[in-house]
């Protein structure tokens, strides 16, 4: 069997039997075409799905070569998400007896380097909330969407997926649909459910017009009366990142890191903040606790009596 046949093998079976969502196969995708170009320097411009390196030729030693490759090129968190994605496609591959063993399963990834996420304070998230000119439709719905997003710690493809029946506004809870089609009812805040009770009144003609069904009507509409897209509220979020003077990198994600560090420096435990974020592993919420460290320094040392 030859590489570019079984990649596209691969994405079929994270689009069809895993159920992930277009992001997350395109993302396999870039990262899988990139080591096929490595292998077949052809392949690079035809999309990386030239298929001319047979399977049986990959092993260990080709897969450092390939992350040798790498060096210089990406930075180390590239390094490693791409030696996943080549480690998930041969282990989808032994498990279809396609090869017999995992070439890549031994080789670790490079150490990655400590970094802080980009989040808000406090006062910068609220001076953020309150950009938006609610005096206008379009800035009813931006209030919203950054409500939200600050409110339940969504992740941006997450908001973009919510439904009207997503929102139950009398148990204030939200049912969101995660990573792996995953589904996780999260609480929402009464001021993000004012912000959305504001805009549902206002966006109500707009929804006429467009012909909704209300069951599976979408939560947030661009001007047309269609699904507002993620990189629509990005661009959204850097409008009124912008427009604050607030740091640059300060992103859509930025904001559901900020919802983490501002729970975890309001006491709430690791456990719950992972079940919130929809994390399923609670390795992947620790690193807020570095970003909360800053807090607990600052308690220490204004009540250790030998500080």
């Amino acid at each position: 069997m030859l590489i570019g046949e079984s990649i596209l093998r691969f994405l079929d079976y994270l689009r069809e039997r895993k159920g992930y969502s277009p992001h997350t196969v395109r993302s396999y995708r870039v990262d899988l075409d990139d080591f096929s170009a490595f292998l077949v320097p052809s392949a690079e411009s035809t999309g990386g799905t030239e298929p001319g390196f047979p399977l049986s030729a990959v092993d260990a030693k080709v897969i450092r070569k390939y992350m040798g490759s790498l060096y210089g090129r990406v930075n180390r968190a590239t390094m490693a998400r791409r030696l996943s994605a080549v480690r998930s496609f041969f282990r989808f591959l032994e498990r279809e007896c396609a090869i017999a063993h995992n070439p890549a399963q031994g080789i670790t990834a490079p150490k990655q380097e400590k970094h802080i996420p980009p989040h808000l304070s406090v006062d910068d998230v609220f001076k953020l909330l309150d950009g938006p000119d609610t005096d206008r439709p379009l800035g009813l719905r931006d209030k919203a969407i950054l409500e939200v997003l600050y409110s339940c710690g969504l992740r941006v493809g997450e908001a973009e997926t919510l439904d009207l029946t997503s929102v139950r506004f009398e148990e204030r809870l939200v049912r969101v649909i995660g990573k792996g089609n995953r589904e996780r009812i999260v609480p929402i805040g009464k001021t993000a459910l004012r912000a959305l009770a504001a805009y549902l009144e206002s966006s109500a003609p707009l929804r006429r017009k467009a012909g909704h069904d209300e069951r599976n009507a979408p939560l947030f509409l661009n001007f047309r009366g269609g699904r507002l897209t993620s990189r629509s509220i990005r661009r959204i979020m850097k409008r009124y990142v912008g427009a604050c003077g607030l740091e640059a990198d300060i992103s859509t994600h930025a904001m559901r890191h900020s919802f983490a560090t501002h729970l975890l420096d309001g006491g709430a435990d690791l456990r719950s903040v992972q079940e919130l974020l929809g994390h399923a592993s609670l390795s992947t919420t620790q690193k807020y606790t570095h970003v909360s460290m800053d807090r607990l320094m600052e308690v220490y040392d204004k009540t250790h009596p030998r500080k």
